[in-house]
């Protein structure tokens, strides 16, 4: 099943009631900042999927891949392999759709994050990073017991649903020219970008990255999918080795340029989101604000819209990020 604005309704329709319709929020001090840090006029509006379901935009993409299975698929249960927010949204769409789940993840995922994946009922198999293949783990698994696997990115139905995400924006934001998501394996940007332009031609889109997790910025350069060492970044969620192979075409399709951003970048956007915007935002989730706030954006954008795809960070993870500095000052324009 192709990917496309049918496909993204179509997955809309299959979850509804099961995921939230998250709001968009903007912010003065915020647009005060960016524009600042751009030397000219930006409006900025933020999708809120740090409010969704299991914390993160995952949610979409897992309740619309398990809802879509037939009476057998249910009966057999899923497994899948997650460094977090996809463990959590798989586990908590197959309790709601009444099967069970086995997740992959590594030894060293965030606490709160396997805490809340073990409370929605899954069973967790950890593994390390360094030396095993969660992909292989996580096959291995599904042959063995004879469950459908969910991957967190490279299936259609998952990218569908994770296009709901735009799908939303565009219903809800006021004359955006741009769109920028977190993107790592990339079924967020994929299936949003798609909606997006399909809903708003015209709409410039930026997927973002860190610096030292930019398999997606060398891919895109190189016209081809790039492989690069497992990266070291505070953003858990976005350290991918390597676009996916049925996402990255269509980011070849739909983003103009890949924008990437410092860890202190991340961590100056997390903060401000915080302390100004009272949103609690994880490193991953903040990437693409960072983007923003620090000055990143090409000439010509004023108006962008940004996914805050998460909100799943260990409180001991967050008070660390957070005491270095302080709260932030209004009007504060980290990077510049």
């Amino acid at each position: 099943m192709p990917v496309n604005l049918d496909s993204i309704r179509a997955a809309a329709q299959r979850i509804a009631g099961h995921v939230h319709w998250t709001p968009v929020v903007a912010s003065r001090s915020f647009d005060a900042a960016a524009s600042a840090a751009h030397a000219r006029e930006i409006q900025v509006q933020f999708k809120c999927e740090n409010l969704q379901r299991a914390g993160a935009f995952k949610m979409r993409g897992a309740a619309n891949r398990i809802l879509a299975l037939d009476p057998d698929g249910r009966r057999r249960g899923v497994a899948a392999y997650s460094s977090g927010n996809h463990a959590q949204a798989v586990a908590l769409a197959a309790r709601e759709a009444g099967t069970s789940a086995v997740i992959v993840m590594p030894a060293d995922a965030p606490r709160a994050k396997v805490v809340a994946t073990r409370a929605y009922g899954a069973r967790i198999v950890f593994y390390d990073r360094q030396r095993e293949s969660r992909e292989a783990i996580g096959r291995e698994i599904a042959e063995r017991e004879g469950r459908i696997l969910v991957p967190p990115y490279d299936d259609e139905l998952v990218i569908s649903g994770q296009g709901t995400c735009g799908l939303e924006l565009v219903e809800e934001a006021i004359d955006i020219d741009a769109f920028l998501a977190p993107c790592s394996g990339g079924g967020l940007f994929a299936g949003s970008s798609l909606a997006v332009i399909a809903l708003a031609p015209g709409t410039r889109c930026f997927p973002v990255e860190p610096e030292t997790a930019d398999d997606t910025r060398q891919s895109f350069a190189a016209g081809e999918r790039v492989t690069v060492p497992l990266p070291p970044t505070i953003a858990d969620g976005l350290r991918a080795t390597s676009p996916g192979e049925l996402t990255f075409p269509i980011l070849q399709r739909t983003a103009e340029a890949v924008l990437t951003v410092s860890e202190s970048e991340i961590v100056a956007a997390l903060r401000f989101l915080l302390f100004r915007l009272k949103l609690l935002v994880e490193p991953s989730g903040a990437v693409a604000a960072a983007a923003v706030l620090c000055g990143k954006l090409p000439p010509g954008v004023h108006r962008p819209a940004v996914v805050l795809s998460g909100g799943n960070v260990d409180p001991e993870t967050l008070a660390t990020l957070i005491a270095a500095q302080g709260e932030p000052s209004a009007g504060a324009h980290p990077g510049h």
